[in-house]
């Protein structure tokens, strides 16, 4: 997904104050930028996308918006 350079910092802001680490730090890393495991494992095509865009490893996924 690709965000203006505003957005893109604040929502590495917003993972950063949770996790103590960036979004695009935990993208690199492939690793949930909540709860900093490994973002390796998806239900479907739409929750890798989803992915993409929040950082929510599918535990994470499943917590926030239903399992």
């Amino acid at each position: 997904m690709k965000r203006t350079k505003q957005m893109q910092g604040f929502v590495d802001s917003l993972a950063e104050n949770i996790s103590g680490q960036t979004l695009t730090k935990s993208q690199s890393k492939v690793v949930c930028a909540f709860c900093l495991q490994p973002a390796v494992n998806f239900k479907d095509a739409l929750s890798a996308k989803e992915y993409t865009i929040s950082g929510l490893c599918q535990t994470c996924q499943d917590e926030v918006f239903g399992g």
